[in-house]
């Protein structure tokens, strides 16, 4: 039997030296990869050498106002009859020279259709942060299904296109990422899956470095998002509600400081948790707020002012 053929597919807006050490990483890669499609936002804060780094690089260049986060990886996936299609974002680095072939690997288990990678902290990573890459992404492999919807909830979906590999088939079948949301596509994707009787699998083996020292409001402004991603898709996130698994972190994070004898980053904590539910609830309600304060919580003020001037072609978002 053929090894099946994957396709990477990487979004990117003003990449930089994190990017060219994710290209390096995927070079060294022991599984072959036939072709990394890249969409970029914005041609003018493009580097040329990292088509010269890389020969089997290809590169499509959008405006900014085309840009959605399930639109355009919707749009990438079309371009690509990969059998296996696995999608980063510009500031994931390959932990090692496996990442692709681990993944590969999942699809071995017919009923796994999706697989997503561990992250790990980058090196100057808080330690608060470095916690919550922990707790969402453990040491232990895993293989999640429609029957752990009853102990799981929402944390069934949980999938991670920061590194995450899918089965173009199904994918195809399934309808594949929503066409507009400004967050999320992965796991409303993920939703489809799992009720369709598939399997997602978490691979702790496939590792990427991958975490951001987020300060207050920028915590406030990428929950906002969110919280509006699961407004936006109510028949999903309103049988599944994901505060509960929010405030497990928590706890959870703040009997760690207090285990390696750093009590004083409860305070930081203890901010950073409510800015971080701020957000949220502002984002699940965002329907009744004045545009201005919109503009204001979210991290994507791009999508909003142009969400219904977007071309409905392209690697634009067409819904509503």
């Amino acid at each position: 039997m053929n090894e099946p053929i994957v396709d990477i597919l990487i979004p990117t807006y003003k990449p930089g030296q994190e990017f060219e050490e994710l290209l390096l990483g995927l070079l060294r890669q022991t599984y072959p990869v036939r072709q990394i499609l890249i969409v970029n936002t914005d041609e003018s804060r493009w580097n040329p050498k990292f088509e010269r780094l890389v020969p089997n690089l290809c590169v499509e260049h959008i405006d900014q106002r085309n840009f959605d986060h399930g639109g355009t990886r919707k749009a990438m996936a079309a371009s690509s009859d990969a059998d296996l299609l696995m999608f980063m974002t510009q500031d994931a680095i390959p932990a090692n020279a496996e990442l692709v072939e681990k993944l590969v690997m999942q699809f071995s288990l017919p009923q796994v259709k999706a697989a997503y990678a561990r992250q790990l902290p980058k090196k100057g990573c808080s330690v608060l942060e470095a916690y919550t890459r922990s707790f969402n992404y453990p040491r232990e492999s895993d293989i999640k299904d429609c029957g752990d919807l009853p102990q799981l909830g929402l944390k069934t979906f949980f999938c991670s296109n920061v590194c995450a590999m899918y089965d173009r088939k199904v994918y195809e079948e399934l309808g594949g990422f929503v066409s507009r949301t400004i967050f999320n596509e992965d796991m409303i994707y993920a939703a489809g899956l799992i009720e369709a009787g598939y399997s997602i699998a978490y691979a702790a083996e496939a590792m990427v470095y991958h975490s951001h020292n987020y300060g207050c409001i920028a915590q406030m402004k990428r929950n906002f998002d969110l919280g509006v991603s699961q407004a936006q898709y109510p028949d999903i996130f309103r049988k599944y509600p994901s505060e509960g698994e929010g405030i497990r972190m928590v706890k959870q994070t703040a009997a760690h400081v207090w285990e390696i004898r750093r009590p004083w980053l409860l305070v930081p904590l203890f901010f950073q948790s409510g800015f971080k539910y701020l957000g949220y609830q502002l984002g699940k309600h965002y329907r009744v707020l004045p545009r201005g304060i919109i503009l204001r919580c979210t991290s994507n003020k791009t999508w909003w002012r142009f969400r219904k001037k977007r071309k409905k072609k392209g690697y634009s978002s067409s819904a509503g």
